[in-house]
């Protein structure tokens, strides 16, 4: 087992190295001059170009990329064109946003998307069968940002149950220790906080978790349809076993592996997917600091964000194929 991550670990080099010149080569085919769009549009010339030497942007591609790899091998994100602040520095909170966000929209997904594909599958060709499925596809069919504008107008502006737009109320700051202020509330026994916090959570999180939730529940169904038809479950029914058992204790073991796979999958998309959601939503996560960046032409900012959920992508998918053997003992790695 050891050997095997090492391995994945060390594949992480090249599909790394790749995604960094894929990113670099588009970023720099965007029109526009990052240092024109720092200064303003009455820069001088002169001024601007002062300071497109001062951030090498007047030397050749190559020579740019070697630059900003040689900072990434020493630790060194880069610095921000536009706030001239450490990246490794600024990026940690919205990351963390990101995290936070992305966890709550997957376990709302996971929740009811492998309830409703088990019962949908235990309760086949019934009325609860046909509704999960078609709400699972109308799940997948709804643009996030439809939804999101819908469920602002319903649960904000027409009940006013829950906040539109941020992750707390800025009247009751909260003191960031980890930036995941679910954790940092809970630490800080801050718990009208910690309400709040949920609050801001449950609206962009149902919208990021909706096409997750649709995807993992038909997965789900499929997968448990096929174990439902195995000798062993037909042998722990024969024993007189409560369907129940049967189902969720039996079945749902053997039916995991796929629907982990899905699940793996959706994290990872919903950690490097989640603009729409965090820019309706005024979410200060990842994707947002990335989309800002873009508009500003800060090349440094934009790589670095998506080496950051690269990483992060392959990392989940390395954790879920170790997550394999503890499901099915007969996966080994060798």
């Amino acid at each position: 087992m050891l050997s095997y991550i090492i391995r994945r670990l060390l594949q992480l080099i090249p599909v790394l190295l790749g995604m960094s010149i894929v990113v670099f080569c588009i970023i720099h085919a965007i029109p526009g001059d990052p240092a024109q769009v720092i200064l303003g549009e009455h820069a001088t010339p002169k001024a601007i170009q002062s300071l497109r030497e001062q951030l090498h942007l007047n030397d050749p591609l190559y020579k740019q990329y070697f630059y900003y790899m040689k900072n990434i091998l020493t630790g060194d994100l880069g610095e921000s064109l536009r706030t001239q602040r450490a990246i490794s520095s600024e990026i940690g909170p919205y990351l963390a946003a990101t995290l936070e966000l992305s966890v709550v929209a997957l376990v709302f997904a996971v929740i009811i998307g492998v309830n409703a594909g088990i019962i949908a599958a235990w309760k086949r060709a019934t009325w609860f069968d046909y509704i999960a499925m078609l709400v699972a596809l109308v799940g997948v069919s709804m643009p996030v940002f439809w939804l999101g504008l819908m469920e602002q107008w319903v649960f904000a502006q027409q009940l006013d149950w829950l906040p539109s737009i941020g992750r707390f109320n800025t009247r009751e700051p909260i003191t960031p220790i980890t930036n995941l202020y679910l954790i940092d509330t809970m630490i800080q026994g801050n718990w009208a906080g910690f309400t709040d916090v949920v609050k801001h959570l449950i609206l962009p999180g149902v919208a990021l978790g909706t096409i997750p939730m649709a995807i993992i529940a038909r997965m789900t169904r499929s997968s448990m349809l096929e174990v439902m038809k195995s000798d062993y479950i037909r042998t722990a029914r024969a024993k007189g076993l409560k369907e129940f058992w049967v189902v969720y204790r039996h079945a749902l073991k053997n039916a995991l592996i796929p629907v982990l796979t899905v699940i793996g999958l959706q994290l990872g998309l919903l950690l490097g997917g989640a603009v729409l959601t965090e820019t309706i939503f005024g979410w200060p996560g990842l994707g947002r600091y990335i989309y800002d960046a873009i508009g500003f032409r800060d090349y440094p900012v934009v790589q670095s964000g998506i080496l950051v959920i690269a990483f992060l992508f392959v990392l989940i998918n390395l954790i879920v194929d170790i997550l394999y053997v503890y499901i099915d003992p007969r996966i080994q790695y060798k």
